[in-house]
């Protein structure tokens, strides 16, 4: 009696630590109906909390507060790795924050779940507002029509190559490669070995890029379409995982994860250290370059296409602002988002962080405050967003990939033939979606 009656009060002893020292998170704070001043207060979660993006939101934040007196905005980091299933929990309870920062990849998943307020009722009241954003972005908020968050922010993939390194192979530094035929016949001349080790590797095409953005790149077609209909196993794709395994082929699996295992950040990221000569990464990766790189005489260029007109596509994806379900201030919630959505607070994000923002007129501010190298990149990617492409996630198989990645794992290291690695993952998505 006496063991069970202990263990029963450790069991409430826990339950309550739990609730007091995350109850915080669990839920919006209760501090919203408390304020003297007679503001509403709304919370604001984001895992904005490195040394670099937490000052930027902070502030972004505090002008907004100082801007109007009706509304007071409260700012929470949690961890990336938590703050999803957070707001979920948040959500359930019936408690949760006002205003999220979410990825743009699932929205539409979470409208469907009922998780997400809709916005359609303020933006009908306010029409202008989707013409701010890049026409792509303002499309990935939308579900049925009806849109469900306003987009922050978004990335693109493009082609890093040094230019030192193009001239010591004998290639012009002002004609990176453009077709994937081209970028293995650059990969050849790049190449530097002692015996029969790399010292470097001229281009390896999954190095920070999956293979899903070369399938991409092929045509320009994600896995699905807006009407979730699956083209994984079209031909295009296949010929991507071909181009790829001849990369594998060339430089042997061994190699690539040895050379891979030998990579660092900062000064001894493979780039920089020049152990790569072309690299496909998002483009604030010239922030590395700019602060470890000192003097690097590089170029960025678009994906090299598949052959000639198929065209240079490259894959996008972001994050969005939006308001969890049953929050208590959804109107004054709203006012804020349109706030971080709008051109001032877009500008001052982008800026200060490098960072593709989704507002268009936002990006031509922040273009006209760059220059050299900051402002070729830059315009580049602004560039880049017209020919980059958003992965459409299907309603009824929101965890897709666990079902494609195992397959594409398999065709790259040559167990499976492509085309048959394709069928199967699609086969085993479409069994998903069928609820079977």
């Amino acid at each position: 009696m006496k063991k069970a009656l202990s263990s029963l009060v450790a069991i409430v002893l826990v339950f309550m630590i739990f609730l007091t020292g995350c109850g915080n998170l669990i839920g919006a704070s209760t501090e919203s109906e408390q304020r003297k001043d007679g503001r509403v207060q709304i919370d604001f979660w984001s895992f904005w909390g490195s040394e670099t993006r937490r000052p930027v939101i902070e502030k972004i934040v505090d002008d907004f507060n100082k801007s109007q007196d009706k509304i007071f905005v409260k700012y929470t980091f949690i961890p990336f790795g938590d703050i999803w299933t957070k707001e979920l929990a948040a959500v359930a309870a019936g408690n949760p924050p006002d205003v999220v920062i979410s990825d743009l990849g699932k929205l539409k998943h979470r409208a469907q779940k009922n998780q997400v307020e809709n916005l359609g009722p303020y933006v009908k009241n306010d029409p202008s507002i989707k013409d701010r954003f890049l026409p792509q972005a303002w499309e990935a908020v939308l579900y049925n029509n009806e849109p469900y968050a306003l987009p922050f922010n978004l990335d693109t993939y493009m082609l890093f190559y040094n230019k030192d390194l193009f001239k010591e192979a004998g290639l012009d530094p002002d004609k990176p490669p453009k077709t994937w035929d081209e970028a293995l016949e650059y990969s050849h001349k790049l190449d530097k070995k002692n015996g029969n080790k790399y010292e470097r590797i001229g281009f390896y095409p999954l190095w920070d890029a999956g293979p899903d953005i070369w399938m991409v790149n092929a045509d320009g077609e994600p896995y699905f379409d807006k009407n979730d209909k699956s083209m994984i196993a079209d031909p295009e794709n296949a010929e991507a995982l071909k181009w790829i395994k001849k990369f594998n082929e060339k430089y042997g699996l061994n190699t690539i994860d040895a050379f891979k295992g030998e990579f660092g950040q900062k000064q001894s990221e493979p780039f920089i250290s020049q152990k790569v000569a072309m690299y496909v990464k998002n483009t604030t990766f010239y922030t590395q370059i700019r602060d470890y790189g000192k003097g690097m005489n590089f170029g960025v260029a678009p994906l090299p296409e598949r052959k000639p007109g198929s065209g240079h596509y490259s894959w996008s994806s972001g994050f969005v602002a939006e308001i969890p379900k049953g929050s208590k201030h959804v109107k004054e919630a709203y006012e804020f988002i349109k706030y971080l959505t709008d051109v001032e607070a877009q500008t001052y994000w982008g800026a200060k962080l490098f960072d593709n923002v989704a507002n268009k007129h936002a990006n031509d501010k922040i273009l006209a405050q760059l220059s050299g190298e900051a402002k070729m990149v830059y315009q580049a990617a602004v560039d880049n967003l017209k020919l980059s492409v958003m992965q459409n996630m299907p309603i009824k198989a929101p965890d897709y990939d666990k079902f494609i990645n195992p397959e594409l794992d398999q065709a790259l290291r040559g167990s499976k033939p492509p085309e048959k690695a394709l069928q199967d993952a699609q086969a085993a998505v479409l069994k998903q979606m069928a609820g079977q």
